[in-house]
């Protein structure tokens, strides 16, 4: 759509945006007639289970032909007990047994902290208010949520508004700040975190937030062995809830039912959403132990929480039915088989492209950070533009990618996510790998004849 005909305001008020007319599978198709590779899974890491899934669409149109919204302060409805049961038995980590749903992934790390500040105050700890992040995290666009990622650029427009948060270094093997590459890893990083508590006093710090893989701001970078449980352990120490970000990666995405999965860390509130429903509705959630709710519930107290759309049925009944098809067709599974042979064949780019500088990632989570120069890291120049550049490449091409900026300190550094459906194939990744080569190597092009 032309940006001076429509009466959208898109997020780039400049592009004109191709009209799409269908999905199916991994693929989405525009009002000319061309194929694209849902190579992002959405904005981004959404599109779970792939489009057009017939058994989703009839679950929503048979709860929208019975019962499309309810009051939740009220009433409760077969599709939010059925979706939270589900969550529950079949995906949580263990001692995960109650369910808060809102409708997205601001909502659901906003929550998880209102949540963790309430149940400070109902043990008699008031004081502890402060919530710690990390630089280089993304977790969320509303303003308590922007407040509490590290993702400079989406923070500074906003930074005099913002409620007050602290942040430490990121885990970042590829950037590590502390010895200059991991592994070997120190975890000096995660001593930042006991160090941060000390200064501002532990009876003052009510949470630390961190995404176990981190997506869009990062591109794919995974916590070092050890780290978490190093996370695990300081907040342990100190009374600190330890908050899982995990919109991106939960439900199958890092080909575990939860990215914490893979270090056996149990988190005391996960924030999830994206994938819960596939982007067949907007979903999220909060994921809290019964004991954690049962201390405020004891005290006679109830969370101060509440959201037009929180429980809405339609949402809930293809959150059911998404987590059904993820279950019944093993996508999980999937997810790492498949993603092991998409990492191997980006490393394999790697080796043809000088630009690419690391590959990283789990599951069907993964990205690539360019380089100007990969012996020294050096980034390039943000003026050129290169995420940008290689994700038009890309699209005109046919495959959808999810470009970045800001990699290496929130101004400087480009970078590709991916996160296709967890239904994508072997030969589909190939597919996807060559359309990816091609425009690496015009883009390479472009930028040498710049000079």
């Amino acid at each position: 759509m032309n940006p001076d005909l429509t009466k959208v305001i898109h997020r780039d008020l400049r592009r004109t945006y191709p009209l799409l007319v269908r999905g199916e599978g991994i693929y989405l198709y525009d009002a000319e007639g061309k194929r694209y590779i849902d190579g992002s899974g959405g904005s981004a890491a959404v599109t779970s289970i792939g489009h057009g899934v017939a058994e989703v669409v009839e679950a929503i149109s048979a709860q929208a032909r019975t019962l499309a919204y309810t009051p939740t302060h009220v009433f409760t409805t077969a599709a939010i007990e059925t979706c939270a049961r589900l969550i529950v038995e079949e995906f949580a980590p263990p001692g995960f047994e109650r369910v808060w749903f809102v409708s997205g992934g601001s909502e659901a790390t906003e929550n998880a902290v209102k949540m963790a500040l309430q149940y400070h105050r109902e043990r008699g700890n008031g004081t502890k208010q402060t919530v710690i992040s990390r630089w280089g995290s993304y977790h969320g666009s509303t303003l308590g949520a922007l407040a509490w990622s590290g993702n400079a650029g989406r923070r500074r427009p906003y930074v005099g508004v913002l409620p007050r948060s602290e942040h430490i270094p990121a885990c970042f093997p590829y950037r590590c700040a502390a010895n200059g590459g991991c592994p070997p890893c120190d975890l000096s990083c995660a001593g930042h975190l006991e160090r941060v508590i000390r200064q501002l006093g532990p009876e003052n710090v009510a949470a630390f937030i961190a995404e176990p893989v981190v997506g869009a701001t990062l591109a794919a970078v995974p916590a070092s062995a050890g780290y978490l449980q190093a996370i695990r352990e300081i907040c342990d120490r100190h009374d600190v809830l330890f908050i899982a970000d995990e919109v991106m990666t939960g439900f199958g995405r890092t080909g575990r039912n939860f990215a914490v999965d893979h270090w056996a860390v149990i988190p005391d509130l996960i924030a999830c959403a994206k994938g819960i429903s596939g982007g067949y509705a907007p979903l999220g959630a909060v994921l809290a132990k019964p004991e954690f709710v049962g201390e405020v519930r004891r005290r006679g107290s109830s969370f101060v929480i509440g959201h037009t759309s929180a429980g809405n049925p339609l949402s809930c009944a293809a959150g059911a039915a998404v987590l059904r098809y993820l279950r019944d067709h093993d996508l999980v599974r999937n997810a790492a088989e498949v993603g092991e042979h998409f990492l191997r064949r980006l490393r394999a780019l790697q080796d043809r492209h000088p630009m690419i500088g690391d590959v990283r990632g789990m599951g069907l989570l993964l990205g690539i950070e360019l380089a100007q120069d990969r012996a020294t890291k050096a980034p390039f120049l943000p003026s050129l533009g290169v995420a940008k550049r290689v994700g038009a490449a890309t699209l005109a091409r046919g495959l959808v990618s999810y470009p970045g900026t800001g990699t290496v300190d929130g101004v400087m550094g480009d970078h590709l996510l991916y996160a296709p459906p967890l239904t994508i194939t072997c030969s589909q990744v190939d597919d996807l790998v060559a359309i990816l080569d091609e425009s690496l190597a015009a883009v390479a092009g472009e930028i040498t004849s710049l000079g």
